[in-house]
């Protein structure tokens, strides 16, 4: 069995745009999301990096060339049996599966960026990537600081906190003299997966409510639960709780397991989620790997 895996925010990058124009399917794709979202997202991706880590931006960014890479893995004749995407790419994966099309994904992820950012001023709220500490110390801390939450089941050793600032920090602090390996605070410009974007989760489901999903060409194993599903109204639900519930990433790795999948693409810019797979104990290879594109 073969397994799709869609990046999240975060694997953005300045120059993003230049990088994904070498290959064949980018231009018709660009052009597209031009019109969909009325204003040059390539110039974005290839601008300043304060700019494209705006979430607004960084969303439809990452959305836009993961499908590219979707295109060009499918003109290989590669083909999923399952998928799954990380938070945000979890958009991505159900516009490869058929759910929506591409247009109506791109101007979902754009809304829920501009949604984010609406929930919370940029800059009050932060991530933090805990490494190499006990799940049960990070919980025990979590739930003593108030104002901060866990957001990402990553792997064992690397859990993401997420909430206010002055809390988050509280909590890196608290993490650091428990003993963690590593703390890093996270490029990102809100406080994802907690109940403070419970704005964005309402106007969320207005848009998402709207939309007819269609049944899926493969299963989708979703964020909230880490199970498998095709059923539209089901993924409905869990698209619209992903965005104040945490994002079960470990739990979704050892369903792969479960499900017997014996290859794994990370679909997308730069190559967090291979480097997931490796604390997950399982072998994710980076789609550019099998897409080789001459002369670039």
């Amino acid at each position: 069995m073969i397994a799709f895996l869609f990046p999240g925010q975060g694997s953005q990058y300045p120059g993003m745009g230049e990088d994904f124009a070498r290959y064949e399917s980018a231009e018709r794709f660009y052009q597209i999301a031009s019109e969909v979202l009325g204003f040059d997202l390539y110039e974005i991706m290839n601008g300043d990096e304060e700019t494209l880590t705006l979430t607004e931006n960084a969303q439809p960014a990452i959305y836009l060339t993961s499908f590219i890479a979707y295109e060009e893995l499918k003109k290989r004749g590669i083909d999923p049996d399952v998928m799954a995407g990380h938070s945000l790419g979890e958009y991505t994966a159900l516009a490869a599966a058929g759910v929506y099309d591409f247009e109506t994904g791109l101007y979902l992820v754009r809304k829920r960026g501009e949604y984010i950012s609406q929930a919370l001023q940029p800059g009050k709220g932060t991530m933090a990537a805990i490494i190499g500490l006990d799940l049960s110390k990070i919980e025990e801390i979590v739930n003593f600081i108030d104002g901060v939450y866990i957001a990402n089941y990553n792997a064992p050793v690397q859990i993401v906190t997420s909430g206010l600032k002055d809390a988050v920090y509280g909590a890196m602090e608290k993490c650091k003299e428990a003993g963690a390996k590593r703390v890093v605070e996270l490029k990102v410009s809100g406080p994802f997966h907690t109940p403070y974007l419970r704005y964005a989760e309402e106007k969320m489901e207005e848009e998402v409510r709207q939309i007819k999903f269609r049944e899926p060409c493969c299963p989708i194993v979703m964020n909230v639960t880490a199970k498998p599903t095709t059923d539209p109204e089901e993924i409905k639900r869990n698209l619209i709780a992903q965005i104040t519930g945490p994002v079960k990433w470990m739990q979704t790795m050892e369903t792969m397991k479960e499900m017997k999948v014996s290859e794994m693409y990370e679909v997308g810019p730069k190559d967090v989620l291979k480097g997931l797979g490796k604390r997950n104990k399982v072998k994710v290879k980076h789609f550019s790997e099998e897409v080789v594109v001459e002369n670039a």
